[in-house]
């Protein structure tokens, strides 16, 4: 059987644009993976007949309804009184929910008022859902034709209640098994990669193909339903075998978190060490390798060297490129990370030079243009980079770190440096 699904959001500061709602983008990212449609997203305010409205309106196109938000203790936090009355089940008292709610507060050392008993409240006959991350639990029950799932707001919650509690519950619910795959592309831009896809991913059924896209990259998900993971496996392998062919050194990876999480693999099977030089990037180079657990063997450090006074004392650029060529050249850069792998006494070395914007540097560089380069024991390599006619400072940043990841991969991997 399809399931169509809707995600309802609960809380005024959702509507107000006080906290952004990543609880949704969290759910739709698990429920595709889920082959699970996802068909509606909706946000109401904590206020009681709206929330009600939508509770109704939901109830009428979706047949898996799954809250986030509004289970916590205070007396805006309507979820499950809505959902209960909506569906026509009483509240009760769940003893073994009140439990965890009193051993969560003596094993955090906090006072607990008895408001926060309010959260052990949940729909008779309910599937409760324990919440080892906060104190407000899930829970889930079926009425209607409808299948209801509610989690708590927070995303450090809503986040594991979903892949640990919500997800093998809907699991249930499918007869047979859905798995996917997740083939990571870099240096295609969507639309070139779905035009070569178009008349397969429209044809396909089972398994299907759907692109996404990424700030500066690209995914596409294959995904197969089977009666059991050996069949849909089976499924699955020859499209993405047949993606990898077709899209050669631009795949970067099937399954895998990231660029720079490939470039950390990489390093630490080769034994190699990378450190950087970060001119327009800031130190975000840095910061995406030093997100990945265990990058200390393999990233030894980095330099933010923003002035030309730092490229040349510490990095060693020599002063006549920064007068004659100025900071933002594939000069500068290839002395950037040169100078970076000899004062870090690393493998390989990475350096970024840019014109982030908003406005043009003292050279009239346009915003957008970008200048990476790799260092390494067989020599330098530059990538000249013109990022778009409507660049954002933050965006120019993600994808300059991004095209270093890629020269660094391909080096990994024995492969030209490309475009």
């Amino acid at each position: 059987m399809s399931h169509t699904v809707e995600i309802l959001s609960v809380g005024t500061e959702l509507l107000l644009g006080n906290v952004a709602n990543t609880d949704a983008q969290i759910l739709s990212q698990g429920l595709s993976e889920l082959g699970l449609n996802v068909f509606w997203h909706t946000v109401v305010g904590d206020n009681p007949q709206r929330a009600r409205e939508a509770v109704a309106l939901a109830k009428q196109r979706a047949d898996i309804i799954i809250t986030t938000g509004g289970l916590g203790p205070t007396c805006d936090d309507l979820t499950k009184n809505i959902l209960a009355d909506a569906f026509g089940k009483k509240l009760v008292f769940d003893e073994p929910s009140a439990d965890r709610i009193r051993n969560w507060f003596q094993r955090t050392g906090r006072t607990m008022t008895d408001n926060n008993l309010q959260q052990a409240m949940l729909p008779e006959g309910c599937t409760v859902l324990p919440n080892d991350w906060g104190t407000a639990p899930g829970c889930a029950f079926e009425a209607e034709g409808c299948h209801v799932i509610m989690l708590p707001g927070p995303p450090s919650e809503c986040r594991p209640m979903f892949q640990y509690r919500a997800r093998p519950y809907l699991l249930s619910l499918s007869e047979g098994v859905i798995a996917s795959h997740t083939i990571k592309l870099f240096g295609i831009g969507e639309s070139t990669m779905e035009a070569q896809l178009r008349d397969q991913m429209n044809a396909m059924t089972n398994p299907t193909l759907a692109p996404y896209a990424k700030e500066g990259e690209c995914e596409l998900r294959v995904t197969a339903k089977a009666a059991a993971d050996g069949e849909a496996q089976a499924l699955l392998r020859p499209t993405v075998e047949q993606v990898k062919a077709l899209f050669g050194d631009k795949v970067y990876g099937v399954d895998v978190p990231s660029l720079e999480h490939v470039v950390i693999q990489g390093l630490k099977e080769k034994g190699l060490t990378l450190g950087c030089a970060e001119s327009c990037t800031g130190g975000l180079i840095a910061k995406r390798l030093t997100d990945i657990p265990g990058a200390s063997a393999a990233f030894k450090g980095g330099i933010v060297s923003y002035t030309n006074e730092i490229k040349r004392d510490v990095l060693g650029v020599p002063e006549q490129l920064l007068t004659q060529l100025g900071a933002v050249s594939g000069e500068v850069a290839a002395a950037m990370a040169e100078g970076a792998r000899r004062v870090l006494r690393c493998d390989i070395a990475l350096s970024s030079t840019g014109v982030a914007g908003p406005d043009r540097d003292d050279r009239d560089n346009e915003v957008g243009t970008m200048f990476v380069a790799i260092a390494t024991p067989e020599g330098t390599h530059v990538r000249a980079l013109h990022l778009g006619a409507r660049p954002m400072r933050e965006r120019l940043r993600i994808q300059t770190a991004s095209h270093a990841f890629d020269l660094a991969r391909r080096y990994l991997a024995g492969l030209d440096y490309g475009h």
